[in-house]
């Protein structure tokens, strides 16, 4: 409430600059002295503190300043009535507001306090506010309290303490402060009113909702103090939490009106890891929102938070929800220590999935990372059963068919999701994990799809940044988020930290930017698209050994990686996550797309690729790969070749390499540029039926020659009597020691030269 807004009350006394015939040296009532043509006052126009100004010297022993209007005091009205002032010279005098109360007929209400609290001038031109609150009531704050029979007062200020001094004052404010004081004029129902008890042990459940059902579409207030509350309670009115809350673990609060984290940092005494338990618990709890705003707060955490364990009541959940706009940041502690468990288990490649007889698989933490012989990178544990001493892994292990020793590293997460069962389409937004070098950024639930990080950041993560130990990866979409490393002092090849892992189908990654991380992500399902992503692991070593970035553990890929910037790393496609790792009719490495990105490395040795294929197991081929409209550049050193086979475990079957298409691509200090199929220049000065053309440095992972798409002569070509002659050859492929010449066969002997297309992969 305001009365100069709502009756046009007028409580502003005027502008010095008005006159000072309005302004009393004493009471302020009618015939009393004015200042007016006094000798210790006057108007100072300019003060360059001020604007206009009285200037005032202290000649009594309180010199009083009052105005001569009637400043009405009506029924739950407050005012506060301040000045600024300061010292000009002479004497430095106390300075207080101050008043005349006035009741009905003129006459002096006595029995009040008239003045407010002093304030020392300490030294001149220090510029200082006074100020007092006047009303009826006796409430806290109110320094001159005049009860109902005051009707109106003189109001102005005293100058007490030594005389002499000349001051300066500002013009006098007064203003209506009544919203301090009275709740019911601002539309606010007090749970106090309908019964809580204030004691933290009562249950004020009833209370609560009598509250919220009285409110109406006002405002519910919990005042300071603590209230219990037993059972769940959802306020349909906006509730302003003064106190704070108690209330058991399972229970919901529900605020449907200002559903925001500060709202429940608010209600839960200003614990903000409580209150993001308890506003995440609602989010999934109530049909009346979908998205909880942290309110840009940075929340505090101690431990991992188990994010089913906070909602407490589901481990399935698939509706939208979102939470965006914070910060989580953690306090050091063991807490954050990572688990480690070893156990002797079997494996079977017949059941890819599961690891048998595990020795005290009760200790065996659900998502642990899997290491062992045989195990490829990024296989967790997705689920176990103690009653049949089994666990349920992420992916199949390439070569770890027996008995043997385990190591599993249960990482912590700030955010776990693996408590659920099923958990899709939700959606983490303009938030930063920031992970302090400690712990591990966020665990994705074992099933679910849609799961979405857009605009946020994943800051120093100790050891992941995202982590999928099942398929809740599905259909995941990252827009946008940056990876900010833990370990950027390190050399790449001693760093452990990986960006995000995924094992399901259909991952979007999405202009992301990953910083020095050992990789950027382990991608073991299909169907990806990666585009505008940029990646960098480079390090400070000369002609050091880089990781790869992406790392794809599909043959069957269909991915699409486009438009990337891939920098001081590569991109390693294996089938590491294959139980029968030799090839077995199958698509083998297929449907690999990778175009116009940009690829640049720094002081790499000269065997270092940009493209790497690992086969492990043998009889695998290339069945559908196109790398076009790339570029490919090295500063310093240049290097051999941009692409390469790995063949720590077992090369390629390049008589069987189909659907590859590698040109039309940029190469900047790279000694052999390669493409297929490939256009080569072949001259015979010498007369001969048989000419052997000789691809093999020009071909991408030093393939065969498997088909000549064309022969096209450049200029005449004679015989050995120097005339011309029109003849066409038959080729001859897989030509030469190492299979990477075509012959080309003629009616007889010729000379001359030819543009020959040849190409790596069975044309047919």
């Amino acid at each position: 409430m305001n009365k100069a807004i709502t009756d046009g009350i007028v409580f502003m006394p005027p502008q010095f600059a008005g006159g000072l015939e309005v302004w009393s040296s004493g009471d302020g009532t009618p015939g009393a002295d004015t200042y007016e043509d006094a000798l210790n006052a006057a108007f100072v126009p300019a003060d360059q503190d001020f604007g206009g100004a009285l200037e005032l010297q202290k000649a009594d022993t309180v010199q009083k300043l009052r105005y001569m209007g009637e400043t009405p005091l009506l029924p739950g009205c407050y005012l506060r009535v301040r000045a600024r002032v300061k010292a000009i010279s002479g004497n430095l005098p106390s300075v207080r507001i101050a008043g005349w109360a006035g009741g009905a007929g003129g006459a002096h209400v006595t029995g009040v306090a008239e003045t407010g609290p002093a304030v020392a001038l300490s030294s001149y031109g220090q510029v200082v506010e006074v100020s007092a609150i006047v009303g009826a009531g006796a409430r806290t704050g109110v320094d001159m309290v005049w009860g109902t029979e005051a009707l109106y007062g003189h109001f102005g200020l005293d100058l007490t303490g030594p005389s002499g001094g000349v001051v300066r004052i500002d013009d006098l404010v007064i203003e209506d402060v009544t919203h301090v004081f009275l709740r019911d004029m601002i539309s606010l129902v007090d749970v106090r009113d309908y019964g809580a008890q204030v004691d933290g042990v009562t249950d004020d459940t009833a209370a609560f909702e009598l509250a919220d059902a009285a409110a109406a579409g006002r405002e519910v207030l919990v005042p300071a103090g603590s209230y219990y509350l037993a059972d769940s309670v959802t306020f349909q009115n906006r509730v302003r939490f003064e106190g704070s809350v108690v209330m058991p673990e399972d229970k919901i609060l529900g605020l449907t009106k200002n559903f925001d984290l500060p709202a429940y940092i608010d209600a839960f005494d200003d614990d903000e890891e409580l209150a993001f338990k308890k506003a995440f618990q609602a989010l999934l709890n109530t049909a009346g929102h979908e998205t909880l705003d942290l309110g840009g707060r940075l929340i505090g955490v101690r431990a991992p938070i188990d994010m089913q364990a906070a909602l407490a009541n589901r481990t399935f959940f698939n509706q939208r929800r979102v939470i965006r706009n914070g910060q989580f940041s953690i306090f050091s502690g063991p807490a954050w220590d990572t688990e480690i468990v070893t156990s002797q288990a079997r494996y079977s490649p017949n059941d890819a999935k599961r690891l048998t007889g595990v020795a005290n698989v009760a200790n065996v933490p659900v998502g642990a990372l899997v290491e062992g012989n045989g195990v490829g990178r990024e296989v967790y544990v997705r689920a176990k059963n103690p009653a049949t001493q089994s666990l349920e892994l992420s992916a199949p292990l390439y070569d770890a068919d027996g008995t043997q020793v385990f190591t599993f590293k249960r990482f912590k997460y700030i955010l776990d999701f693996s408590g659920f069962d099923d958990l899709g389409r939700f959606t983490l937004s303009d938030i930063e994990i920031q992970c302090s070098g400690e712990c591990s950024g966020i665990l994705l639930p074992p099933q679910g799809s849609g799961f979405a990080l857009r605009d946020c950041f994943i800051t120093r993560p100790k050891d992941r940044g995202i982590t999928s130990h099942g398929e809740g990866c599905q259909g995941m979409l990252i827009d946008r988020c940056q990876f900010l490393s833990n370990e950027s002092p390190l050399a790449a090849v001693d760093r452990q930290s990986i960006a995000l892992n995924a094992n399901a189908n259909d991952v979007k990654l999405r202009n992301n930017r990953a910083v020095h991380f050992r990789h950027f992500a382990v991608v073991g399902g299909s169907s990806t698209i990666l585009t505008g992503n940029h990646w960098f692991q480079g390090d400070t070593l000369q002609n050091s050994p880089r990781m790869a970035g992406l790392l794809l553990t599909r043959t069957n890929n269909r991915g699409t990686i486009n438009g990337n910037y891939v920098d001081n790393s590569f991109i390693e496609w294996s089938n590491e996550h294959d139980q029968a790792p030799e090839f077995s009719n199958e698509f083998s490495f297929s449907q690999l797309s990778v175009t116009d990105n940009t690829f640049l490395a720094s002081h790499v040795a000269s065997w270092f690729n940009y493209i790497v294929v690992k086969p492990h197991g043998a009889g695998h081929f290339l069945n559908g790969l196109t790398v076009t409209g790339n570029s490919f550049r090295i500063i310093g050193t240049p290097i051999e070749r941009v692409e390469g086979i790995d063949t720590s475990f077992a090369d390629l079957d390049y008589n069987r390499f189909q659907n590859v298409t590698f040109r039309d691509n940029m190469f900047n200090n790279v000694i052999r540029t390669v493409a297929s199929p490939i256009t080569i220049e072949h001259t015979q000065t010498t007369p001969a039926q048989a000419w052997t053309v000789d691809a093999g440095p020009r071909l991408p992972f030093n393939a065969w020659v498997q088909g000549v798409d064309a022969v096209l002569a450049a200029g005449p070509l004679r015989d050995d009597s120097n005339a011309i002659v029109y003849a066409t050859p038959y080729y001859q492929a897989k030509q030469g020691p190492d299979n990477d010449q075509a012959v080309l066969r003629w009616e007889g002997e010729l000379k001359g030269t030819v543009m020959v297309t040849v190409r790596i992969d069975d044309p047919f």
